[in-house]
This record gives C-alpha cells, sequence and structure tokens, in this order.
C-alpha cells in the first residue's frame, strides 16, 4: 500500500458536521424524494397535498380518529394536520362528526367520496413502494425493516424522555 503525499487530505474537526452523511438528515432527504414522487402521482389527479394524503390514509387504515390521534400516529406538527384536515373537508374527502361515547371529542372518518380516492391513490402508492424496494434483495429487506424498526423505538424513546441524557 502506497501513500501519495501530494493527495489532497480531508480533515474532519470533532465539531463540524458532515451533513451529507448524517443520518436524521439523509433520511429526512430520502422521505422527501420518495414522498414527492410518489405525491406527483396523485397530487394534481386529486388535488392534495404529502399532509394530506398522510391524513387520508391514516384515516383509511384507522377510522374514527381524533385531529390529536392523527398528529401522534403520523408523527406530523399539529398545525400540518389542522391544515390538512381543513383542507380535506372542504374537499369533502373527510368528514368530522362528535364521538357519541365523549361528546369533546371529533373524530373523522373519510367520506364516501375521500374512500373512493383512497381506493385510487393505495396501488399507486404500492406501485411506488414495490418499484422503490426492488433494488433491494430479500434480505435486505428483512435488515432495513428491522432496522427502521430499531430506530423507530429509539426516536420514540427520544420524544418521551427528551432526546439525549446530558
Amino acid at each position: 500500500m502506497t501513500n501519495d503525499h501530494n493527495a489532497p487530505q480531508t480533515v474532519i474537526k470533532q465539531d463540524e458536521l458532515r451533513l451529507e452523511k448524517f443520518l436524521p438528515y439523509r433520511l429526512s432527504v430520502l422521505s422527501n424524494r420518495v414522498s414527492n414522487a410518489i405525491s406527483q402521482a396523485y397530487g394534481a389527479r386529486f388535488h392534495l397535498t404529502i399532509p394530506a394524503w398522510r391524513v387520508m390514509a391514516i384515516l383509511g387504515r384507522f377510522p374514527d380518529i381524533s385531529a390529536a390521534e392523527l398528529v401522534e400516529q403520523t408523527a406530523m406538527d399539529k398545525v400540518a394536520i389542522s391544515r390538512a384536515v381543513s383542507s380535506l373537508l372542504k374537499s369533502d374527502y373527510v368528514t368530522r362528526r362528535e364521538d357519541p361515547a365523549d361528546r369533546r371529542r371529533q373524530v373523522l372518518n373519510l367520506s364516501e367520496q375521500g374512500r373512493e380516492v383512497y381506493a385510487r391513490i393505495v396501488p399507486l402508492a404500492q406501485q411506488y413502494e414495490n418499484d422503490l424496494i426492488t433494488s433491494l434483495s430479500t434480505e435486505e429487506r428483512e435488515q432495513l425493516d428491522s432496522i427502521i424498526e430499531k430506530l423507530m423505538v429509539r426516536a420514540k424513546e427520544w420524544s418521551e424522555r427528551g432526546l439525549i441524557d446530558e
């Protein structure tokens, strides 16, 4: 092995952040790229933003939940959820009603029109997911799923107790 003394050396200072290698940044960029690609398939056709589609996707799987529960399920900002719900109510994709068991609680559901749109978008989203993961072997898919689960548990711990103990 030779040592090229003329080659430029990259020195990383201890307090310097290499954003392009920083896992939270990389996950965010990946999520944004995938979400934006998928949203191009449904956004213009159904006039949905990414947050609105996420709300619909949750309601398609978990009916009769409140906006606060949507925040918990999606880990999205309350304001983003509120705007998405407002937009979906105006588009008649979502209905809101009082919970008969707790009159203080408002529950959200997909309307008939919302269920139709949901049924049309789900296969598109699944097609994008399948296309994305075909670049991975079966073993890599299993590893990725395991890694994501572990990271989700750790991130949830952070949100429950604080990011880092000092």
